[in-house]
């Protein structure tokens, strides 16, 4: 296998990856700094509508940049979402489908073909790809004795300070924010919890407010970390050709959120701000795109061929026009994290589709919310017979096979369609579209998925033997 590898990184170094003619100069490549928060969902950024969280810096890159109000993940999974963007394919074609399932040696991460094209590439804060990624990047702070600090972004400007002047540059910063346990109550910025507005799905509690606040403090912390990443590459003198991206690798990390394939789980913030690249400013796409389209964008941006095993396609035509739309469909999965299952999702302007071939089991979210407060006043209610129906979700079992929902009309995904005799043709033509999705990709559901290592109720270890099953796709070593 290693040999094997060898001889496709060869092939793509002197091959399909070679540098574009007319991009040969440095000054005329574009720098990309590529900022990804931990457990963030779309609405809890000031500028997709949140008045309460407190994010000026990242609202700012918005208003002079472009925001993308329909970007969505492949996966509501840390690792599994991480080896995606960094590949361009979806998880079950990178061969680490699963929550901390290492990123195989066959697999490209894109900034290795930066990196050998003439890119200083460097990796600061949270990691999760496995060792195989090392070779991608210049420097990096896995494995390295390197202390990241509590929220993840302790390195970012000392990592931006210490690169080489003569090239151009691409760094992954990566956030720890804002993943529980929550570490930044106590930090420069807080919230208050009589603010907070509740979704549907939760329940409105006191603990639940604070639990909320406790989030958006840690987002809050993450935010002030990304102002002071442009204030350096301000103060440096590059910031008008530094590409800064910022995005979340899935949903905020509550019950009914990550690990789902919903919009609270799966749709993702995406900012992207390029003086020197974008001319209208402050604009809004709502043109559907997926985290694996960054991968080829980064790439043309560099003026580096996109290798031909790349399942995303380049945003760069909607730099230029926001209005333009470069794929009529997203698609994401939800496989093991903590516990077996098997779900997957299309996603159109007008609809969301989803296939559950688990449906007998419960969707509770990730073990880390079990614990919550959050968590505890949904059981409280529970237990009393007082939930809602949208409450109810994360403990209904079964489930339904099939879901479909009305985006314009329901955003929440609360009311499944699929039996509505109204929503037939729709249905069907939803089911056809995933089918070849996963024909075209290699999707599988193996009978022998990983099993629960958790407790669905507590979220408590079970203390098995940890025992990986088969991972959907084509397994690679």
């Amino acid at each position: 296998m290693k040999d094997m590898t060898r001889e496709v990184i060869k092939k793509l170094i002197l091959g399909s990856v070679a540098l574009s003619p007319v991009l040969l100069q440095a000054k005329d490549r574009p720098n990309v700094v590529f900022i990804i928060a931990d457990d963030i969902s779309q609405d809890d950024f000031g500028c997709y509508g949140n008045h309460v969280v407190k994010t000026p810096n990242i609202d700012r890159l918005a208003s002079e940049g472009i925001r993308f109000t329909n970007a969505y993940l492949t996966a509501s999974s840390s690792s599994p979402s991480r080896c995606s963007i960094i590949t361009g394919r979806y998880p079950h074609s990178t061969g680490a489908a699963e929550l901390h399932t290492p990123l195989p040696e066959s697999m490209i991460p894109y900034p290795f073909l930066l990196k050998n094209n003439n890119y200083y590439t460097a990796q600061a804060g949270k990691w999760h790809f496995g060792p195989a990624v090392h070779r991608a990047f210049d420097r990096y702070t896995d494995e390295n004795g390197y202390d990241n600090g509590n929220g993840g972004e302790d390195l970012w400007i000392r990592f931006l300070r210490e690169r080489p002047e003569e090239k151009p540059f691409f760094f992954w910063l990566a956030s720890h924010d804002a993943h529980k346990a929550w570490g930044a109550d106590t930090f420069k910025i807080t919230h208050d919890p009589d603010l907070i507005s509740i979704p549907p799905y939760f329940a409105d509690t006191p603990e639940t407010r604070r639990d909320i606040a406790s989030y958006y403090n840690e987002i809050a912390r993450f935010d002030y970390h990304v102002g002071k990443v442009r204030e350096e590459l301000n103060r440096q003198g590059v910031l008008d050709n530094t590409v800064i991206i910022v995005m979340a690798d899935n949903g905020r990390p509550f019950p009914r959120c990550k690990t789902r394939v919903y919009n609270s789980g799966m749709k993702t913030p995406l900012i992207v701000f390029w003086p020197e690249g974008i001319k209208s400013k402050g604009v809004n796409s709502s043109s559907l795109v997926s985290s694996i389209d960054l991968a080829p964008t980064i790439l043309e941006l560099a003026g580096i061929s996109i290798p031909d095993d790349f399942q995303g396609v380049s945003l760069v035509e909607i730099f230029k026009d926001p209005t333009e739309e470069v794929r009529t469909a997203v698609f994401s999965e939800h496989n093991w994290h903590d516990y077996e299952a098997h779900e997957r999702m299309i996603r159109t302007h007008d609809f969301l589709y989803v296939l559950n071939s688990r449906p007998w089991l419960t969707n509770g979210g990730p073990a880390d919310s079990k614990g919550s407060p959050t968590q505890h006043a949904l059981n409280s209610l529970r237990d009393k017979g007082l939930l809602t129906p949208a409450q109810a979700d994360i403990f209904i079992a079964p489930r339904p096979y099939e879901e479909l929902f009305d985006i314009e009309n329901d955003p929440d995904q609360l009311l499944n369609l699929a039996s509505s005799p109204e929503y037939q043709t729709e249905l069907q033509e939803m089911r056809r579209l995933l089918n070849n999705w996963r024909l075209n990709t290699g999707d599988t559901t193996p009978e022998d998925l990983t099993p629960d290592w958790y407790d669905r109720e507590t979220g408590k270890d079970l203390k098995s033997d940890k025992r990986r099953g088969t991972m959907p796709g084509v397994q690679l070593n």
